[in-house]
């Protein structure tokens, strides 16, 4: 882990930040905000509103942990602190972060981390990320440092400000520090797999989900989709083969907890559902890739087709929706990622008749910037966010047009 700044050298950087940002804003020009630039391709470019082009602020020389006190379950990082490196202090004392961020390939920023809102395997039993964000301190477009939330949980009037930049993408200001929740880990974990079709893997999920049983994370998929792309992973598949006419995949369950729940919960599944029990290398390498999205199916983009790929949320017991195309489903089905060649209007349609949304995740900058990353807004919802944004960021300064047009 590299060293922390200092907090001269912190204080240095937010000084020298303001005058940028005051630059800037004399300037009439844009900001963009970036860290490892490992979620570069999440979203929207960001609009740069006049021909001088983009104030580019960068957090990677502002890192380190503020504090963390293992008996209260909360540490406060700097934003350009890289996530593996926090997580590197974590395990020292047993903890983690347990809506697993990707580190995509160990690159990945606390602040980033927040700005993206993107959760891993564990999401299905901890929760999203914005639910572990306690409070972060922020730069405003007037220089302003101001600070949101505290190191504890509670119920606040107003806005929760917190949970408003968890996921906005840096358009309602600059994240400079972050006190984060966390969790100890697990005294047992185990991963099951079975084999069943998509259909299947819904229902069954759904069931196990509404019983006392500890799973912190499900996948579906056929079994060549486990392949890693990234040889450190070895071999990362639950199969070494399937029936693809049937449709037949490979639904891995995996059990947190208690050594006696997750014992039993083991007992339970290979005599009434003929689960196998996956070695525990195996099982980490495989939810490890799947969190860092180093699976070969994160790849599998054609050149020679118009197929995107689609990060689609929907409510869990949702059965197969039609949109057709190789597809991982996490959360017990309540995401479903989809390589589609359909249309961005009927894929959004089918997410949205279903009760969900759909992002376009993987596409060319063209396609994006035509389609837009982000399902479009009701009128009153638009309207909310302009508010919203008008409010916390007046200058237009942030990552403009990062999330949607005129944001």
């Amino acid at each position: 882990m590299p060293a922390s700044v200092t907090d001269d050298q912190a204080q240095q950087w937010r000084a020298q930040t303001q005058a940028l940002v005051a630059q800037a804003r004399d300037s009439g020009r844009a900001i963009q905000i970036s860290g490892h630039g490992s979620k570069a391709f999440y979203g929207q470019p960001v609009n740069a509103s006049s021909g001088d082009g983009l104030t580019t602020i960068t957090t990677t020389d502002y890192h380190g942990i503020v504090a963390y006190d293992p008996s209260e379950l909360v540490v406060v990082a700097r934003a350009g602190t890289s996530i593996c490196a926090l997580e590197s202090v974590l395990a020292e004392r047993g903890q983690r972060l347990a809506f697993e961020p990707p580190r995509f390939g160990g690159k990945g920023t606390v602040g980033g981390m927040v700005a993206t809102g993107l959760s891993g395997p564990g999401r299905l039993s901890a929760g999203p990320c914005k639910d572990f964000i306690l409070g972060l301190s922020v730069m405003g477009s007037d220089g302003a440092l101001m600070r949101f939330g505290g190191t504890v949980m509670k119920n606040v009037a107003g806005y929760d400000v917190s949970r408003l930049h968890t996921g906005a993408l840096g358009i309602l200001g600059l994240i400079l520090d972050v006190s984060i929740k966390v969790l100890p880990e697990p005294a047992a974990r185990a991963t099951v797999t079975l084999t069943c079709d998509k259909a299947q893997a819904v229902t069954l999920c759904d069931r196990w989900l509404a019983e006392p049983l500890p799973i912190s994370a499900t996948a579906w998929g056929l079994p060549d989709y486990w392949q890693s792309d990234s040889p450190e992973d070895g071999a990362a598949s639950f199969s070494p083969s399937h029936n693809e006419a049937l449709n037949a995949g490979e639904l891995g369950i995996r059990f947190s907890g208690a050594e006696a729940a997750v014992q039993s919960a083991i007992d339970r599944f290979e005599k009434q559902h003929g689960a196998r029990l996956v070695t525990p290398d195996r099982a980490d390498r495989f939810w490890n890739a799947l969190r860092d999205q180093r699976l070969g199916f994160f790849s599998a983009a054609d050149p020679n087709t118009d197929r995107l790929l689609w990060r689609i949320a929907v409510p869990a017991q949702t059965p197969v929706i039609p949109i057709t195309g190789p597809a991982i489903l996490e959360w017990g089905g309540a995401l479903r990622w989809v390589w589609s060649h359909q249309p961005a209007a009927e894929v959004r349609a089918a997410a949205q008749q279903a009760g969900g949304h759909a992002t376009l995740y993987l596409a060319p900058d063209a396609t994006r910037a035509k389609e837009g990353a982000f399902a479009p807004l009701p009128r009153a919802l638009q309207a909310l966010h302009q508010r919203l944004k008008a409010e916390l960021d007046p200058h237009h300064l942030f990552n403009p047009g990062r999330m949607y047009a005129g944001l």
